[in-house]
């Protein structure tokens, strides 16, 4: 049974915005928060005018106390722990996070043209765990919470897949909209077939429906009606849009406390695809990568 929140810290603004983050997760789950810092000695070493490994590991140890003392001044009722951890960032997130319920990182605003930097440690890590990742932008939005975000938006949830498939991201939107006492927004873009895609059996089930429109909402329905059973106390709004499913995730979500988006599990990792790839660098809200394996 998973057993604590893990959050990455750095020392960084975003690092700080992802720890409380996490800590108000934990509290909403009755978990522990686990700080991990990760320092790699052997990378440090190439760096020119480098401090030696004793001094590194002592500055890598102060900002683990520090964000400790920190964390647990802001937050008194969420028991936190800090850990050091030596060797490559992503591989010591990753290995910290296999029994963990979430795992928390942050991710730097660019602009509002640009977008978000998730970068190469983000990406590894995101690629390597199995338990969700959410990754938390790290500065402070106007009317909205730190870490970006609505506090009082929706969960918007991207609904790609259908029936099982969906599962794992569908469980995970709704159990973080119940604890919040938030909606779910149920998000599902459509497009017409292309050659490649076309399906006589596809278009034989949408004149029965009415139309692809009609036949992609009743999928969207049928996909959430265990789920408002499950939940009955989650308000559930559908909505599906002609478009790219990236654009459409973006422009529904942009009042949002929460995005959660869905990734394939692989042996070896998680395929996140264009679509998580989109979302990671520029939706405004926090993101939540859960994989369906």
């Amino acid at each position: 049974m998973a057993s604590t929140v893990v959050v990455g810290i750095d020392g960084t603004a975003e690092s700080t915005a992802a720890a409380d983050w996490a800590a108000e997760e934990a509290l909403r789950r009755g978990l522990p928060l686990t700080l991990v810092h990760a320092w790699d000695p052997q990378r440090l070493a190439n760096v020119s005018l480098a401090m030696a490994p004793d001094a590194q590991q002592a500055v890598a140890a102060r900002l683990v106390r520090d964000t400790e003392e920190r964390v647990s001044a802001r937050h008194p009722d969420v028991r936190v722990t800090g850990q050091l951890v030596q060797g490559p960032e992503a591989a010591g997130l990753a290995e910290r996070s296999e029994d963990a319920a979430l795992l928390v990182l942050g991710s730097r605003a660019l602009g509002p043209v640009l977008g978000f930097l998730v970068g190469s440690i983000g990406l590894k890590v995101l690629k390597r765990t199995r338990c969700p990742v959410v990754m938390v932008r790290g500065r402070e939005r106007e009317g909205g919470a730190e870490g970006g975000g609505n506090s009082s938006g929706d969960i918007v949830v991207g609904v790609q897949d259908a029936g099982e498939a969906a599962a794992s991201v569908l469980s995970f939107a709704f159990e973080a909209a119940a604890s919040r006492g938030a909606a779910v927004r149920a998000v599902r873009a459509w497009s017409l077939p292309t050659v490649f895609s076309f399906r006589p059996s596809t278009m034989r089930r949408a004149d029965e429906h009415g139309g692809l429109e009609e036949l992609e909402r009743q999928t969207l329905e049928d996909t959430l009606s265990p789920w408002r059973e499950r939940y009955p106390q989650v308000s559930v709004t559908p909505v599906l849009e002609f478009g790219g499913a990236s654009e459409v995730l973006l422009s529904s979500s942009s009042d949002a406390q929460l995005l959660v988006v869905g990734a394939r599990g692989r042996p070896g990792g998680r395929h996140i695809g264009a679509v998580g790839h989109a979302v990671l660098h520029f939706a405004d809200a926090p993101v939540a990568v859960v994989t369906d394996a």
